[in-house]
């Protein structure tokens, strides 16, 4: 088991994901009322290097050989609070010819150290989930240093800079950013990023807060009309992959520690034979290392909260 890469997961957007963890769990400067892994247990906007690139590096050429589509960074916190994101991303790319994705809040492309940190990823993906102040503090939560004027400014300013793929996620979240003028406000911001891609998501997890609820599909393909000409709802992942590798139970243990997966994702992102899930979820499941939630019915399996990584 690595402790910095984790997968492949399978993505609705990047296929077969190799995801690289850049900070310690739940390291973020939100707080997001829908985040699938959870509390935030350390917000925060100092950037670090929370690990050295040695070791994430090593970890990495250890999963080479699974052969993903990309290799993600993302996992369980911020990854632009990870100081040393630019060096690393140019060590990948001499190691591979495998794309880089950079999947981001975008909470900090304000600064312009950190646009510069990112401008060598292959694809870069920053999140809006909302069109005014009062939305994003209420979805987000950030840190107070982190106003909506920022996070705008900061898209806008990196789409001017940025040469790569520039996708931009936005989770819709029921009851919240449902309204007309909602959509609207929005909708005026896409327009003002001008993003290659505009990626219509909503809560499909099982979400931090309770009381947190989804979009149907159909109101969420009249959300995406209204949004942008380019806006497409991101469909669930349903490719099987017809790659098997030899994954163990500590790597099934491993992924749903940085996210809830059902035994189909499980499958296609281990590339395990679904009777080989099974037998790994029902012992993880005896012996207290993971529990199940069921979310728009389906089952989903998670690693235990008190078993989650400790902070360093």
């Amino acid at each position: 088991m690595t402790e910095h890469v984790f997968g492949p997961v399978p993505s609705r957007r990047l296929g077969r994901s190799l995801g690289v963890d850049l900070t310690p769990f739940k390291t973020c400067t939100y707080d997001c009322i829908y985040c699938q892994l959870g509390a935030t247990t350390c917000k925060t906007i100092q950037r670090k290097e929370w690990f050295s690139i040695e070791a994430i590096l090593k970890d990495l050429k250890s999963k080479l050989d699974s052969r993903p589509d990309y290799i993600t960074l993302s996992g369980s916190g911020e990854p632009t609070l990870y100081s040393a994101i630019g060096p690393l991303i140019e060590q990948i790319k001499s190691l591979t010819k495998i794309p880089v994705a950079v999947l981001t809040n975008g909470s900090l492309l304000w600064r312009p150290e950190v646009r510069q940190a990112v401008m060598s990823a292959d694809l870069v993906i920053p999140s809006l989930d909302a069109g005014c102040e009062e939305t994003f503090q209420y979805v987000n939560r950030p840190c107070p240093e982190i106003t909506f004027e920022h996070l705008l400014r900061g898209l806008r300013d990196f789409r001017k800079e940025y040469q790569g793929q520039y996708w931009l996620e936005v989770l819709i979240v029921g009851g919240v950013a449902t309204t007309g003028k909602e959509i609207e406000k929005l909708s005026r911001c896409i327009h003002k990023i001008s993003p290659d891609r505009v990626q219509v998501n909503t809560v499909v997890r099982p979400p931090t807060e309770s009381f947190v609820l989804p979009v149907s599909p159909g109101r969420l393909h009249d959300i995406a009309a209204r949004l942008h000409e380019r806006a497409e709802v991101i469909a669930d992942f349903q490719h099987v992959s017809s790659l098997h590798f030899a994954a163990t139970r500590d790597e099934v243990l491993n992924l749903l520690r940085r996210r809830p997966c059902t035994v189909e994702d499980i499958t296609d992102g281990l590339g395990l034979h679904r009777n080989e899930v099974v037998k790994y979820v029902e012992q993880l499941m005896s012996e207290g290392e993971i529990h199940k939630e069921i979310r728009n019915q389906q089952m989903y399996y998670s690693k235990s909260s008190h078993d989650k990584p400790k902070l360093r």
